[in-house]
């Protein structure tokens, strides 16, 4: 099936719009998880505003946001990412490490239902976040972490297998997930904040950033990238490598852990 088209955009002569799954944050977003770093503040009403403001990047690039029927007491359910992964027209639902999250699959699933996908899940004991999976090309980078166990790394790849994606697992011990720690460009180089890396050899191309809020960045197209805000060189660097730059402010979801990656699940 065709997953970049919506019913509306199919006729004929009419543009492909492509789609990218979002989540309004909770009422209770500043209880969120954290492992790494130390809670500070969180206002709510500012992080809504931001969340509009990657709303809208998105719809300037020509992305269109269905938003997940939000959970407005489940702290972490803005970060969507974690709850699914696309690969092509295939979804697979996550199976969250921390207890406190796994509430916030079910309707993840339901969008991903709604839009015609086929769909796995994972299922405990094996644990697996949408944060711990980095695809680059048909390779998929997946962060054994302390959200991320064996299980369902194996279980991930047992469903990966037949579509002819090949899973490696690799360690994180400096960050939450592994997609904190490194992201990849259109071209399939990994960027990544060496400090916050476990292993850089573990990928073929790696390009270290200047900053630590540089390592995330989201592909809009073959030639633009979606970062934050917080890493102006990181942006110069990426701009230097001749990609389009577009940015935003996502500074209260960084104060948990989360990236422009956490945001939104593409559907491509």
């Amino acid at each position: 099936m065709e997953t970049e088209t919506s019913h509306a955009d199919a006729s004929v002569g009419a543009p492909a719009r492509r789609r990218a799954l979002v989540r309004r944050p909770a009422l209770n977003l500043a209880e969120g998880q954290l492992t790494h770093i130390e809670r500070s503040p969180i206002d709510l009403a500012l992080a809504v505003e931001q969340w509009r403001g990657y709303l809208a990047a998105l719809a300037d690039e020509g992305w269109d946001t269905i938003e997940v029927e939000p959970a407005l007491h489940l702290p972490d359910s803005v970060f969507i990412e974690d709850a699914v992964i696309l690969f092509g027209n295939l979804a697979v639902v996550a199976s969250p490490g921390a207890p406190s999250r796994r509430g916030e699959t079910v309707a993840a699933e339901t969008a991903v239902r709604a839009l015609g996908l086929p769909v796995h899940r994972l299922e405990l004991p094996g644990t697996l976040d949408g944060g711990d999976v980095l695809k680059v090309g048909r390779t998929v980078y997946v962060g054994r972490s302390l959200r991320t166990n064996d299980a369902g790394i194996a279980q991930l790849r047992e469903i990966l297998a037949p579509a002819g994606y090949t899973v490696l697992a690799v360690p994180v011990t400096k960050v939450l997930h592994l997609k904190t720690a490194v992201t990849a460009l259109p071209d399939g180089t990994v960027i990544g904040y060496p400090p916050l890396v476990d292993d850089p050899s573990v990928f073929p191309s790696f390009l270290p950033v200047p900053e630590p809020e540089g390592t995330a960045v989201v592909v809009l197209d073959d030639h633009t990238v979606l970062m934050s805000s917080a890493a102006p060189r990181s942006a110069q660097l990426f701009a230097a490598h001749g990609y389009r730059v577009v940015t935003v402010d996502i500074s209260e979801f960084e104060k948990l852990e989360g990236c422009v990656t956490c945001l939104s699940v593409r559907v491509r």
